[in-house]
């Protein structure tokens, strides 16, 4: 019976410890306190105006959101910077008329990711994706809103993979 008692007790303090290194996020232990996103200029050939700001934002919320680090704009320990470097719209395929049926728009961005705490998981490096829409739809108001947002939700939670998850 003690036997047993000390299987278990083990077993549940091993599992408890355990816990302590990863979080419902999938990151593991973080040794910074605090992040800084850089505002991430728009250098694509195609400029859409507004996307860098809604980017670096979307960026910084998704980080506060699945972490307990503190946003800084200066000093941080992990630091996020880059730029917009492809804004792009693609027919993708076309009716009997040459006419798109289909386009995609394309967003890549390049990030240099710079850990103070820990040079090893420094980075830099281009994340991209994509919207697929019909060819008779332009790129703009509900299209545009809905592509921005599954690209840049795309796109951000791949940098926080890469940075944080370690995915």
């Amino acid at each position: 019976m003690k036997k047993i008692q000390f299987l278990l007790a083990f077993a549940i303090i091993f599992t408890l410890s355990g816990c302590s290194i990863y979080n419902f996020t999938g990151t593991g232990k973080i040794d910074a306190k605090t992040f800084q996103v850089n505002y991430f200029q728009n250098t694509a050939d195609l400029v859409e105006p507004g996307i860098e700001r809604d980017f670096t934002q979307r960026l910084q919320n998704l980080i506060q959101n699945q972490t307990n680090l503190s946003l800084t704009t200066t000093g941080g320990d992990l630091v996020y910077e880059g730029e917009i470097t492809e804004y792009r719209v693609t027919p993708m395929t076309a009716t009997a008329n040459q006419r798109a049926s289909q386009n995609r728009l394309t967003i890549s961005v390049m990030v240099r990711f710079t850990n103070k705490k820990k040079e090893d998981d420094d980075f830099e490096k281009r994340f991209s994706f994509y919207y697929d829409y019909t060819g008779n739809e332009l790129p703009s108001g509900q299209i545009k809103s809905a592509a921005l947002e599954e690209i840049f939700e795309r796109i951000t939670q791949d940098i926080f993979n890469e940075s944080l998850a370690k995915w």
